[in-house]
């Protein structure tokens, strides 16, 4: 064997149904704890893959070239491998059990689904097929001038200042002296509270400053929308949620509603009362007293979460807060505050200097499985294969005048609703077929305790994306008190890919099943090429029937969002500047009150929150409530540190807070 020989590994996070497909050299060892895993073997360094959940032991299993072969040697671990379904390893049987693996197949790790692809740089085994090449860049990048999702741009360039006009090269500087910032001739502005993003994030925050007491003149909000919901609510519309559709989100969990009271139910109840339909505002009603276990959970519509907001809006005075800008860079200044450089279009640039700065910029891409951005970036077809949060209307537009097929790939909630979209679309044209394309069988959920997830059709079912105890139950509270290596494992034993537990959407999936116009496949795509009819052709590897062909008009990539620092260039050149620390989901580091410590600057302190923090002390970081629960954390400690205008809510200051919510007035 050369020890040129590399071995792609592919596989969907549990915690997060992430794709991750690392490229290593042998030997290649699996396990829960990188201390227990050898350094070494034979003379030879190996590549040590930390799989943190409880069901992989701490040294769980070697891949190695024996004997002209790749085999995978199991460490005599707990609960044994598979290769393709098949037990191999068993437990407790106090020896090693070696058994030869080839390319393409599937090696089982606890909840680890892992392909195995041989890159064929000299003498290898032989091979069945040769995988796809990745491409740089599998995410689609928000357009800086819309903020709405681009499948054309190029990836960005880290904004840093280092051969460019701007921001000015005292951005090379750690700390950047205020004077200078001055000195450059365009515009400063200074305040005490800056959010940048200007999306929900950042509204909930600044809802939060206001009913704590702080000024609007005290309060910037910069970002590329003036309505806070307003790439969450096209990412809505792209996933074919409308405004009528109901969100996956909690009765209580109101943007507009720090106090969670009246919740949506309680108010879409009111409002159909109001109109007469008694059997409905009982039914809201109904949901939420016997949810889960005898009532199906109570989700709002997503037309009255943003008028919600828009009352919300006008209520604490965002638009004489909110400021047009593209966030460039943000630095430390020499006097314990920060300063963020932007710039709006035309030309015009300038400095927000803060002393407190909440950094909120959502997601920074639209994750796109690397074989289909392989496809668009060599074909440059961005018609026959779209990602579900791309405005792809009018893939449901020929469906229902001509009829076709269309292949989804990707299980989770966006998946779902893609599904329904269909159903509606076969309403006018029956002459519509889905092929849902998985990765593997799913035969069981996510296990924690003595609790298992249901799976019915090999999707996962939950209510929310993340157990309900993590919001503000036993599991927040031990997610917070747990050490970086405990978080891990819990994440991947709490999360994975899920849906809805929604009845209509599983009849939809029975029809479809029993009529024949939805059928799963199951496979290791191998290559997606055009065909002679303008759709698509993708060939995967089965376990046991080899290469197959699945021929579909359209292509429709469910996978998700991503998260990822080095997804944002704003994002990367923080880290990179101020050498910030990064968890093991590859998110920024925060403190229980989401803090970022590395970036606190004499009184000056750094906060965010959303997607971008998960890994640390909150696990649904990216829900309506997550953003609430830290935005609470943070303003109790800009209260304890008695930032400038900050008064802590007592129960009359809260109670008096609420009645000028309920009756409309001015914080």
């Amino acid at each position: 064997m050369t020890n040129n020989l590399e071995i792609n590994l592919s596989w969907e996070e549990p915690s997060t149904g992430e794709l991750r497909k690392p490229t290593l050299r042998l030997p290649i060892a699996f396990g829960r704890e990188f201390s227990q895993m050898p350094a070494s073997l034979n003379g030879k360094p190996v590549s040590r893959m930390v799989l943190n959940n409880s069901e992989v032991s701490r040294y769980h299993a070697l891949i190695d070239w024996q004997q002209d072969q790749l085999f995978v040697i199991d460490q005599n671990s707990v609960n044994g491998i598979y290769i393709n379904g098949d037990r191999v390893a068993f437990p407790k049987e106090n020896r090693q059990t070696t058994s030869v693996i080839n390319n393409g197949d599937i090696l089982k790790i606890g909840p680890y689904e892992i392909t195995i692809s041989f890159i064929l740089n000299t003498t290898t085994p032989a091979s069945t097929s040769t995988p796809i090449s990745t491409p740089t860049n599998s995410a689609i990048q928000f357009n800086p001038n819309t903020n709405l999702p681009d499948p054309t741009l190029p990836p960005q360039p880290v904004p840093t200042p280092l051969g460019s006009s701007f921001p000015p090269a005292i951005f090379q500087e750690e700390k950047v002296p205020v004077q200078a910032v001055h000195a450059t001739g365009l515009r400063v502005d200074e305040t005490d509270y800056l959010a940048l993003g200007a999306g929900l994030g950042s509204f909930i925050w600044v809802d939060l400053l206001r009913i704590y007491g702080v000024k609007t003149e005290k309060i910037i909000a910069l970002g590329l929308d003036k309505q806070p919901y307003a790439r969450y609510k096209q990412l809505c519309l792209n996933s074919q949620i409308p405004l009528h559709e109901r969100l996956r989100s909690n009765s209580d969990s109101c943007p507009d509603n720090i106090w969670g009271w009246p919740s949506y139910a309680l108010r879409e109840a009111w409002h159909d009362f109001g109109k007469g339909r008694l059997n409905d505002s009982l039914k809201y009603l109904w949901k939420v007293f016997a949810e889960p276990d005898y009532a199906e959970t109570y989700t709002p519509r997503a037309g009255n979460v943003f008028d919600s907001i828009d009352r919300e809006v006008k209520r604490i005075g965002w638009e004489q807060m909110y400021r047009y800008g593209r966030i460039q860079a943000i630095r430390k200044t020499d006097d314990g505050r920060y300063c963020v450089a932007y710039s709006r279009g035309r030309g015009e640039r300038g400095f927000y200097v803060a002393r407190f700065l909440h950094l909120a910029t959502g997601y920074p891409a639209i994750q796109f499985l690397p074989d289909l951005q392989a496809y668009r970036e060599k074909y440059r077809d961005f018609k026959s294969v779209v990602n579900a949060y791309e405005d792809h209307n009018h893939v449901y537009e020929q469906l229902e005048r001509q009829g076709g097929k269309i292949l989804i790939r990707g299980r989770g909630i966006v998946a779902s609703r893609i599904i329904q979209r269909i159903y509606e679309v076969r309403k006018n044209n029956p002459n519509v077929t889905i092929l849902h394309l998985m990765r593997s069988p799913k035969p069981k959920g996510n296990k924690f305790g003595k609790t298992e997830r249901m799976v019915k059709h090999h999707f996962e079912f939950q209510p929310f994306n993340w157990p309900k105890a993590c919001w503000g139950g036993d599991l927040r509270v031990m997610l917070e008190k747990a050490s970086p290596q405990q978080r891990k494992s819990l994440l991947a034993d709490w999360g994975g890919t899920t849906t809805a537990v929604r009845r209509d959407w599983q009849q939809i999936i029975e029809d479809g099943l029993q009529n024949g116009w939805y059928k799963i496949e199951f496979g290791e795509v191998q290559s997606v090429e055009p065909d002679a009819q303008n759709g698509t052709l993708t060939r995967i590897k089965e376990k046991d029937s080899g290469q197959i062909t699945l021929n579909a008009d359209f292509i429709v990539d469910a996978t998700g969002l991503d998260a990822k620092v080095k997804a944002s260039p704003l994002l990367e050149d923080l880290v990179q500047r101020y050498n910030l620390p990064l968890n093991h989901l590859s998110r920024l580091v925060v403190a229980n009150d989401f803090e970022l410590v590395e970036m606190r600057n004499g009184k000056g302190k750094m906060y965010a929150a959303g997607a971008i923090t998960l890994g640390g002390p909150y696990a649904a970081v990216d829900s309506f409530l997550g953003l609430q629960y830290s935005a609470l954390r943070t303003l109790d400690g800009l209260a304890i540190a008695r930032a400038p205008g900050v008064h802590r809510l007592n129960f009359l200051s809260s109670f008096g807070q609420w009645l000028k919510w309920v009756s409309n007035q001015s914080p």
